[in-house]
């Protein structure tokens, strides 16, 4: 069994200007101890999906219209409240987007970080700021115990994020859902925070989905890849697969789009023309229609299934045999 499986999870955001379909029959499983990267455009419903597994839609105007989200046997979209606070923070953690947003700017660190251990854990007082301490100091900010009396503002970027991510690891989850957790960082941090994850994933058997625009990200630090376009999942594959034969023209868009350190310094990158669709006005056939190089009629009538093409390896695309990645 799976650690978690979403199946056909539909998130919409119901607007003035009509329903805005964020999320629209996305389905995918996260194994135990694995690291899944999600990828795609900005708006193609990666956060919201996240964002839905742990049921922080803001209602209205969002509101999870359909599906499952199958976490450990138990479907979190019928839990209760109570059942469900158990689950956040504990068994499911986040680190998001912009650390300086998500922490609260006039509690101490401290203070914020043992909230979910007296909650969770059953620690008080000082064996809650030692373990807190300890926390500090395995996500590499050195003089943790100190520290934990300074305010966000205090902190800069990249320890902010490092402290986000010891407070999510704090209560050792199953499950750690990483949105964007570099960006606004410069890279060499950047490098710096996504060691960290990764060596406390291992540590604790944690899995993790991180969510991303950087491919070259996923290509470092996950085993397996869901790309997403319009609200949907259409391809899925290993890492290894999905860069070394990528079969949706989106997938094989996003990788051109990407510098590479082995081709010529004059050869101009290929970005993926037009613009993603307006979600709230989807078309009846592949939402990819009028960017892809390899369309056919039928493409536009009809969603094309999503359909295994190797082991391990699924997509959504009536073309896929044709789809190539040209290698310069």
């Amino acid at each position: 069994m799976p650690l978690l499986e979403v199946k056909d999870l539909r998130t919409y955001f119901f607007t003035q200007e009509g329903v805005v379909k964020a999320v629209d029959g996305t389905s995918y499983v996260v194994e135990e101890g694995e690291t899944l990267g999600l990828v795609g455009e900005s708006g193609c419903g990666k956060s919201v999906s996240a964002l839905s597994i742990l049921r922080l839609i803001p209602q209205p105007p969002g509101k999870i219209v359909s599906g499952e989200i199958i976490f450990q046997g138990r479907d979190i979209l019928k839990l209760d409240e109570d059942e469900l606070r158990k689950i956040r923070g504990n068994e499911i953690a986040m680190v998001f987007q912009e650390p300086m947003t998500s922490l609260n700017p006039v509690l101490t660190i401290g203070r914020q970080m043992t909230e979910a251990l007296e909650l969770h854990m059953g620690l008080h007082g000082k064996s809650a700021r030692d373990r807190a301490a300890e926390l500090l100091e395995m996500v590499g900010i050195p003089e943790a115990g100190n520290r934990l009396d300074d305010y966000p503002h205090q902190f800069s970027g990249g320890m902010r994020q490092r402290v986000m991510i010891a407070m999510a690891m704090s209560c050792n989850p199953k499950l750690l859902l990483a949105d964007e957790p570099t960006t606004a960082l410069d890279v060499t941090i950047q490098a710096q925070i996504l060691e960290v994850m990764s060596r406390l994933s291992r540590e604790f058997g944690t899995a993790v989905i991180i969510i991303t625009h950087n491919l070259g990200v996923v290509a470092r630090y996950a085993d397996r890849v869901n790309v997403m376009y319009a609200g949907r999942v259409i391809e899925t594959a290993t890492a290894e697969e999905l860069y070394g034969n990528p079969k949706h023209p989106y997938t094989v868009g996003l990788l051109n789009s990407v510098p590479r350190l082995d081709e010529n310094r004059k050869d101009k990158l290929i970005p993926i023309e037009g613009l993603p669709p307006d979600l709230a006005h989807l078309p009846v056939g592949c939402a990819f229609y009028p960017r892809c190089a390899w369309r056919q009629d039928r493409c536009r009538e009809e969603y094309p299934p999503f359909r295994l093409i190797a082991d391990a390896h699924y997509v959504s695309c009536w073309e896929s045999e044709k789809v190539k990645r040209e290698i310069h």
